[in-house]
C-alpha cells in the first residue's frame, strides 16, 4: 500500500512539472509571436491549450484519487492539496498565454505603435517568476519562493508604466490608435496576471513546506 502511494506521489510530481513546462512554453511562444507579429506561432499557442486542459484534469483526478485511497496526513496531504492549487494556477497561466496569442492575431496585420521594449521586459519578469516558483516547488526552496513574492511589485510597477504610456501618449492624443493600443494594454494586463499566479504558486510552496499561510499576510514573509 505504501509503495503504491509513494509511486502515486512521484507521478503527481512529474505531471505538475509537465504542466509547468507546457505553461512556460506557452508564455515564451506567445511573446515571440507578438515580437514577430507571427500569426502561425500565435495559433500554435492557441491550439496547444487543449493538451494543457486535458493534463489539468489528469492532475486533479490523480490528487483526488490519492486522497480518497490513502487518506494522507500532514506533509503528504499538504503536498497533494498544494499540487491541486499549483495545477490550477498553471492552467490559468496557459490560458493567459492563449489570450496573448489572440491579441497577436488582432495586431498581426497592423503596424506597431512603437518598438516593443517594455512588454518583453515584463514578459521576462513573468517567465522568470514562473520558473523560480516551480524551482522553489521542486527544491522546497523557501528563500526562492519569497523572492518570487517580492518580485511581484516590480511586475506591477512595469505594467502600470506600460499602461500609462499607452493611454497618455497614444489613446489620449489619438482615439484612432485604439485598435493598436488596446491589445497591448490587455497583453500587459495578462502578463501581470501571470506574475500574480506565479506569486500564488510561491505562496503555496511555503505552505506546503512549512504549513505557513502567507496569502493575505505578507508580514509573515519576514518570519
Amino acid at each position: 500500500m505504501e509503495r503504491h502511494f509513494d509511486e502515486g506521489l512521484k507521478e503527481l510530481h512529474k505531471d505538475i512539472l509537465r504542466m509547468a513546462a507546457l505553461a512556460q512554453e506557452a508564455i515564451f511562444k506567445s511573446i515571440e509571436a507578438l515580437k514577430n507579429r507571427d500569426r502561425t506561432q500565435a495559433q500554435v499557442v492557441i491550439d496547444a491549450d487543449n493538451k494543457i486542459d486535458e493534463l489539468e484534469l489528469v492532475v486533479d483526478e490523480r490528487c483526488v484519487d490519492l486522497i480518497a485511497r490513502y487518506q494522507p496526513m500532514a506533509g503528504d496531504l499538504r503536498f497533494i492539496t498544494t499540487g491541486m492549487k499549483i495545477n490550477a494556477d498553471l492552467e490559468r497561466i496557459a490560458d493567459l498565454a492563449v489570450d496573448i496569442g489572440q491579441r497577436v492575431l488582432e495586431l498581426a496585420d497592423k503596424p506597431l505603435l512603437k518598438p516593443l521594449i517594455d512588454i518583453p521586459k515584463l514578459s521576462a519578469i513573468a517567465q522568470g517568476m514562473v520558473k523560480d516558483a516551480i524551482d522553489a516547488f521542486i527544491n522546497k526552496d523557501m528563500a526562492l519562493a519569497k523572492e518570487v513574492i517580492i518580485s511581484d511589485n516590480s511586475a506591477d510597477q512595469l505594467r502600470n508604466q506600460i499602461c500609462d504610456e499607452l493611454v497618455n501618449d497614444f489613446l489620449a492624443k489619438d482615439a484612432a490608435s485604439a485598435h493598436r493600443a488596446v491589445p497591448l494594454l490587455l497583453i500587459a494586463r495578462y502578463l501581470e496576471r501571470i506574475c500574480d499566479h506565479a506569486t500564488n504558486i510561491a505562496e503555496d510552496v511555503i505552505y506546503m513546506a512549512e504549513g505557513k499561510v502567507i496569502k493575505h499576510h505578507p508580514e509573515k514573509l519576514a518570519d
